[in-house]
């Protein structure tokens, strides 16, 4: 069964269909509230609120987005509104040209799989919530740009720009703290 039928059991009455929601999407939501409220109470506080939002207004879902954008948004909204963060203040607008040189890197890192969790959760801890969101929906959750975009409400020459220099301060973070060099960019 497709998420697009889960709604409408949910929206014809079958309100306990709702739990497939909760299940598929609480950790990545937890995720998403805990980088901007910078606290797990504050994030499971939101995460429950959104989840109540996202069941009242299932009506308004429309099917022309995937459910997780729809709901990640209802997340990244409630969590600002929360703790009263703007998340890209001081950020200037950059120019389509400035992201053109932007690829999808990946980071080859060496060393074993608990050490690297360990510095990433680290460095993700150290750097700015903003970029530390986007890393989490783009590289964790496998969103596309045009995806995060729509959850973050920015648009998408912007989210390719701030990714990138999240992917740099990520990178530069991980050499100056760890000694680690780490290849691509």
């Amino acid at each position: 069964m497709n998420e697009n039928q889960r709604v409408q059991q949910v929206l014809s009455g079958n309100t306990s269909a709702f739990a497939f929601f909760v299940e598929a999407y609480q950790d990545m939501a937890i995720t998403i509230a805990h980088r901007i409220c910078g606290n797990m109470q504050d994030a499971e506080d939101v995460v429950q609120e959104s989840f109540v939002k996202a069941f009242r207004n299932l009506h308004s879902f429309r099917s022309d987005s995937k459910f997780s954008t729809w709901l990640y948004r209802i997340i990244y909204n409630t969590a600002i509104t929360h703790t009263k963060t703007q998340m890209w203040i001081g950020s200037k607008e950059t120019a389509v040209e400035e992201a053109s040189h932007l690829a999808d890197n990946t980071f080859e890192m060496n060393f074993d799989e608990i050490e690297r969790k360990i510095i990433v959760s680290d460095i993700m801890q150290r750097i700015p919530k903003g970029d530390a969101l986007l890393l989490t929906l783009y590289y964790l959750e496998d969103n596309p740009i045009k995806e995060i975009a729509k959850i973050t409400g920015l648009n998408e020459a912007n989210v390719k720009v701030k990714l990138f220099r999240a992917r740099k301060l990520f990178k530069e973070m991980v050499i100056s703290n760890y000694g680690i060099q780490i290849t691509g960019s």
